[in-house]
This record gives structure tokens, sequence and C-alpha cells, in this order.
């Protein structure tokens, strides 16, 4: 069983820069695909960025490309996304997930219990 816990969430103003991490536990990291998703209030849960096993591909909603980076470090066993130009439409709580594979990443088996980011106009 997977265990992802998200920090670096948190209130900015717009065109500023965040940093999520998110820390996983209780598997072997690098089997797993990774993912960011978000939900707004009132809306459904979104994917935001996807990344493959090895990190070697990197996957991302149109919404953020050019603006949102996804990394991982397997030594670690973390994953991050890097959000510049945040805009606040760009306020949701995020959340780390995890998959198998990439193949499956807007499926995720495992979630973390998310963190909030607050892009102030």
């Amino acid at each position: 069983q997977v265990q992802l816990v998200e920090s670096g969430g948190g209130l900015v103003q717009a065109g500023g820069s965040l940093r999520l991490s998110c820390a996983a536990s209780g598997g072997t990291f690098s089997y797993y695909a990774m993912g960011w998703f978000r939900q707004a209030p009132g809306k459904e849960r979104d994917f935001v960025a996807g990344i493959s096993e090895s990190g070697g591909r990197q996957y991302y909603a149109d919404s953020v490309k050019g603006r949102f980076t996804i990394s991982r470090d397997n030594a670690k066993n973390t994953v991050s996304l890097q959000m510049n130009s945040l805009k606040p439409e760009d306020t949701a709580d995020y959340y780390c997930a995890g998959s198998s594979t990439v193949a499956t990443i807007h499926s995720p088996r495992y979630w973390g219990q998310g963190t909030q980011v607050t892009v102030s106009s």
C-alpha cells in the first residue's frame, strides 16, 4: 500500500510561483507513474500533470502547459509540481496520485490527502 503526503500549498498572488511536493512511502516508488490532480470548489477533480516511472515522459493538461513542470526524484521517493505564472483560476485543492503505469495515470489507484492552493488576483 502506497501512502502519499503532499506539502507546499498556500496563498500566492497572481503571477507568482509555488512548488508542491509529494512524499511517497510503502511501496517501490520507481515502479509507479505519478501525477497531480486538482479540484476547485464545486467542480470535478481534473488531471493536471503526469510523469512516467523513470521520469522520462511528462504529460500536462492544456491549461497548465508552459507554466507547470512535474518532476520526480526516485532516490528520494518524491514527486514535485513547480507552478509558475499562477492565475486565480489555478485556485484548487491539489492532489498527488500514483498509478501502476503511465497508461492509467488518469485513473490512479493511490491518492494523497491534498494541499490547498489559493491564487489571489
